[in-house]
């Protein structure tokens, strides 16, 4: 079967032909190249076998993504892979990203919040590769590792430190907290506590995109839906459910995995029968992508294409992208089963150092400017714990606000007060 990308994997249908399952391979040899992809549907087939000639049809998927090469674009002349605007911009973000969580740390340990906080610290090239070549009307679905998708969203930090500490400024009044980040107004439809719920909600987003465009008659309704999720969250179910609906009805998202190798405790490699997760997407008419998501430069050219096919209408993308995070699962997490050299194996590829080293070595910015943009983010970041500090408590009338959709069945009394606002609101509760 002809294709319109090259591949070094193909994927045969098991039910004509059986194959042995190769054991996992290095990602050494796909990290980051940059050849465009396509995606050519297989032929229709009968029982699992291809009508063509009686044989098999083969599924190709991406492996060899994106090989090196010079762009068509304002920085193709030079042979640069971003241009000095673009480069300032995507290590200010990631900056952003990393500052801010660090902050975090700190002021979890103070006891300025609570709960379990997850920290996104390594993994800040994929929120920002992919985030900021978005528009403002696309959206976004994260996880329980949200901050930074939220600040790469254009969420303000001072409004996500607030709902850190629970404060009625944050971006849900402070009731969401570190895992329930969401902001109508920037289309980040939230974090999700729980693995693989907030895939169906994207794949919702997305729909509503083409029913829009295509039902509505909206024409100029090109938005797209963006939905994180982690390596553990591919074993299951509403994965897998969202990936056929996805490209059954060619909706305008596209499919990130944050791979960063354990779940927890448990390592992606013990527990994925097949750890290239990219190679599910052409199982269910997709293109699958990997990508060395340690990298910013290589994560950049990915989005740039699944984006741009999704905004054309012509469906969704898997993409894997290898990275890593530098803290352990959650603050509470003492990081004991990871392999110290293999933390520090990842810890010298910091995305951060990356982007500025090619920067500084192809003469786009020098030490000035990024000491300018590290002041700068600083002081954003010691902004937002004042801000966030000083801001006030939610009252106790706000406690069943947006638990309801109409409230007065239970959370508002026949002389319209809020009931908790009674003193004897939980008497003869203490024992439930």
């Amino acid at each position: 079967m002809a294709t319109a990308f090259s591949s070094i994997g193909v994927i045969q249908n098991p039910h004509c032909e059986s194959r042995s399952v190769p054991s996992r391979k290095l990602y050494s040899a796909v990290l980051g190249s940059t050849q465009k992809f396509r995606f050519n549907p297989p032929s229709r087939s009968i029982s699992g076998c291809s009508e063509t000639l009686g044989k098999p049809s083969p599924i190709y998927a991406i492996s060899e993504v994106f090989k090196e090469k010079k762009r068509k674009s304002a920085s193709s002349s030079s042979g640069l892979l971003i241009t000095k605007e673009e480069g300032l911009e995507v290590y200010e973000d990631m900056v952003l990203g990393r500052c801010f969580e660090d902050m975090c740390a700190q002021m979890y340990y103070r006891g300025k919040m609570f709960g379990f906080v997850h920290l996104y610290n390594g993994q800040e090239a994929v929120s920002t590769g992919f985030i900021k070549l978005l528009k403002k009307e696309d959206c976004v679905v994260s996880t329980y590792r949200d901050h930074v998708h939220a600040l790469s969203k254009g969420i303000p930090a001072r409004e996500v430190m607030s709902e850190l500490f629970g404060k009625t400024t944050g971006c849900c009044r402070g009731q969401g907290g570190s895992m329930h980040m969401f902001s109508k107004e920037h289309n980040l439809i939230g974090g999700f506590a729980f693995i693989g719920e907030g895939i169906p909600v994207a794949t919702g987003a997305a729909f509503t995109s083409k029913y829009r465009r295509e039902a509505l008659n909206e024409t100029d309704c090109d938005h797209v839906t963006l939905a994180f999720f982690g390596d553990g969250t591919c074993n299951n179910g509403q994965f897998y459910e969202c990936l056929n609906m996805a490209a059954l009805w060619k909706l305008p998202i596209v499919f990130v995995v944050e791979n960063n190798l354990w779940a927890i405790g448990m390592s992606h490699l013990r527990s994925t029968s097949d750890p290239e997760i990219w190679k599910k997407g052409p199982a269910f008419g997709m293109p699958g992508v990997h990508v060395d998501g340690m990298d910013v430069l290589k994560v950049r050219e990915v989005p740039k294409e699944a984006i741009g096919r999704a905004r054309r209408g012509e469906g969704p993308t898997l993409v894997e992208c290898e990275t890593y995070r530098f803290r352990g699962h959650s603050l509470a997490d003492p990081d004991e089963l990871r392999d110290p050299a293999e933390k520090a194996r990842y810890a010298a590829r910091d995305p951060i150092a990356t982007l500025k080293k090619y920067m500084i070595d192809n003469n786009l910015a020098n030490e000035v400017e990024f000491k300018a943009i590290d002041k700068k983010i600083d002081e954003i970041v010691e902004d937002s714990v004042e801000f966030a500090d000083g801001s006030p408590q939610p009252s106790r009338s706000q406690l069943l606000e947006n638990v309801f959709a109409d409230p007065k069945g239970f959370g508002i009394g026949p002389d319209g007060r809020y009931r908790c606002a009674d003193p004897k609101f939980t008497e003869g509760t203490a024992h439930v």
